[in-house]
Formats: structure tokens, sequence, C-alpha cells
């Protein structure tokens, strides 16, 4: 009963054994008095120096029509790898070709994935270069799994779509 009570009025709670302290309004607040937002999105820059296997397989998919490319920095975040390479594709073939240019070219390099998943369905092709990771979605599933928002503490680097200008 005392248990009970405790936990109403807000002090502690016990669950497997573990005290903890109840969080209240007040304890989330800032000194003005707003509650301070969970993950704030680093903006987007457009001019960054990207490594030669990353900007070679941004390329790659830039060439094969993809959409919305988009590469995360993640070298000043805990992850397991240092960059995130995302891009879109209108349809399954198109998401299989931009990853079979992607791979193409890396192989050109002598780099081949580690892994890759997805190749099958071709909705979310993942593959695994180690120090990078490529992400080729269909639009549908890129907007269902948010990996932008879900690694919105990276830095975000966007990348034209249209090809440079040839002079």
């Amino acid at each position: 009963m005392a248990n009970t009570e405790q936990k109403r009025t807000g002090t502690t709670s016990k669950a497997a054994g573990v005290a903890r302290k109840r969080v209240t309004p007040a304890d989330v607040t800032g000194a003005e008095g707003s509650v301070p937002a969970v993950v704030t999105p680093r903006p987007a820059r457009r001019s960054k120096k990207l490594p030669a296997d990353v900007a070679r397989a941004v390329q790659s998919a830039l060439d094969k029509k993809a959409q919305d490319v988009v590469v995360l920095d993640l070298r000043n975040t805990a992850a397991f790898t240092d960059f995130f390479i995302l891009c879109s594709g209108l349809n399954s073939r198109q998401v299989k070709a931009i990853a079979d240019a992607i791979d193409d070219t890396l192989r050109g390099l002598k780099m081949r994935p580690a892994h890759t998943e997805g190749y099958d369905r071709a909705e979310w092709i993942l593959m695994d270069y180690f120090n990078f990771i490529v992400h080729v979605f269909t639009p549908q599933t890129r907007a269902f799994y948010a990996l932008e928002r879900l690694w919105g503490d990276a830095e975000k680097i966007e990348i034209k779509d249209e090809p440079p200008a040839k002079t």
C-alpha cells in the first residue's frame, strides 16, 4: 500500500527492484519555462568536400537519375559508420539500376560491399562499405522510415539532383 501511495504522490516508484524518480513538467522545462526540443536537426550544407569513394557513389546515383540525394555526415555522432548516402528511385526497377550503378562504379575502384540487403524486393536496398552505407529507397519506403529524422543529429549534406552544367 505504501508503494502505491508513493506512486500517487510522485516521489519514487519501484519497478523490477529499481527506484526511479517520477518526472514532472518542472523537471523538463527550461529556465524560461519552455519545453526544450528533443532533437534539433542541423541545417543542410551544400559545400562539403566528400571522400573520393563517397563522391563516386553519389555521382553514380545521380547518373541513374536518383532523386533527393542526401549525405549524412555521422563522424561527429556515436555511429558505426562515417557517412550515409540516401537516395530515391521512382520505382523498384530504378532502385535496382541505381544500386547496380553504384556497385559497378565502386567495384572498378576495387571496393565491394561487405553486405547488401533488400535487392530482391527493391524497396530499400542497403549496401555496407564499412566507412559509408548506401541506402536506395522507393519514395514511399523512404518517407516511412525517415532516416534523415532518425539521424537528426548528423550533419546533412544535400546534393543537387541535376549534374553540373558542361561548358
